[in-house]
């Protein structure tokens, strides 16, 4: 990225100074942001020129002092050459760390996406499920072994994601890990929450997403017919196993409900509503809805036998009462 850099040594008047030698100071200018750096020498101010940024006189400590900030001045403009040629981030600030030798800490992807993780997995139970911690750590792993396919390291600065990044990692989950098109693109979608901290902490400064379009493919869900349903509240099951399986199963058909909703389910949820008729009220996991759901199977052993509420409640890892 072109930038404009404008370099100035200046005398700067030291807090309550009265007269003496004042120290010389090499200012940065970038894009119209200043910092700046001691030279470690000072000046008489009747002998600088503030014009020329130099001292005037031709006497040996005067050409000795020009000639060291002459070589100061090529060694700032050579660190902006390389940090040019490798692509880095050029600012006032990041233009002295560099003359100075003070190295910025480099945000790498891995560290950046393993920090989100651990954030997250201590907010389990309050803000994020557990599912979804999983659903990222997959995505690390994906990126992981991304990089080291496609670049044979494993790991890179943050910088380096681009639109390219973000389509050949689509093409390696497609193609490499066989992820079908839904698959590739949520986890793209899980990355970009990644990029998105990058973004807001000023460690990427274009959007690899401005023009990366992802589209998902509408799932047809086939659901079972009246008759399927018949046919399978009819079935007798040899094991009890099964037979609490296909309870819960038909529960969730009948109710809408989800299995991960129907795990937490409570007796004290499932209500008389104003027709009569047994009603569920419960907090949507995935929604976070409260929305009130007729049950249709109001004489079924689900809730009706103890026994068999307190194994469903084992099996889901859950007792309820």
């Amino acid at each position: 990225m072109r930038t404009n850099v404008n370099l100035l040594f200046y005398l700067k008047k030291p807090k309550n100074y009265q007269s003496g030698p004042m120290p010389v100071y090499l200012r940065f200018t970038v894009d119209g942001k200043r910092s700046e750096a001691t030279t470690g020498r000072v000046c008489e101010p009747s002998r600088w020129n503030n014009k020329a940024g130099r001292l005037t006189g031709t006497k040996e400590d005067v050409r000795a002092l020009n000639n060291y900030l002459d070589g100061l001045q090529s060694k700032a403009f050579d660190c902006h050459r390389i940090m040019t040629l490798h692509d880095e981030l050029i600012t006032a600030e990041t233009l002295r760390n560099k003359f100075i030798g003070k190295a910025d800490r480099v945000r790498t992807i891995t560290a950046v996406f393993a920090d989100h993780n651990q954030k997250m997995q201590n907010l389990v139970g309050q803000e994020f499920e557990k599912s979804t911690l999983q659903r990222y750590e997959t995505c690390l792993m994906h990126i992981k072994d991304f990089m080291q396919w496609q670049f044979n390291v494993s790991d890179l600065p943050v910088t380096k994601i681009s639109f390219s990044f973000l389509n050949d990692f689509e093409y390696y989950l497609r193609s490499i890990r066989k992820c079908g098109n839904n698959s590739a693109i949520k986890y793209i979608k899980n990355f970009g929450k990644i990029v998105r901290i990058c973004l807001g902490n000023g460690w990427l400064t274009v959007d690899p997403y401005l023009n990366y379009k992802p589209k998902t493919s509408k799932v047809n869900r086939i659901a079972l017919t009246k008759d399927e349903l018949k046919a399978l509240s009819e079935k007798e099951m040899p094991m009890e196993r099964l037979k609490l399986v296909k309870d819960i199963f038909l529960f969730s058909c009948y109710t809408g409900l989800a299995y991960v909703d129907v795990s937490k389910l409570k007796r004290s949820e499932v209500l008389r509503g104003i027709d009569g008729e047994s009603w569920i009220y419960t907090n949507r996991k995935k929604t976070i809805r409260y929305p009130a759901s007729p049950c249709f199977l109001p004489h079924s052993k689900l809730w009706n036998d103890t026994t068999k509420t307190r194994n469903v409640n084992a099996m889901t890892g859950y007792c309820r009462y």
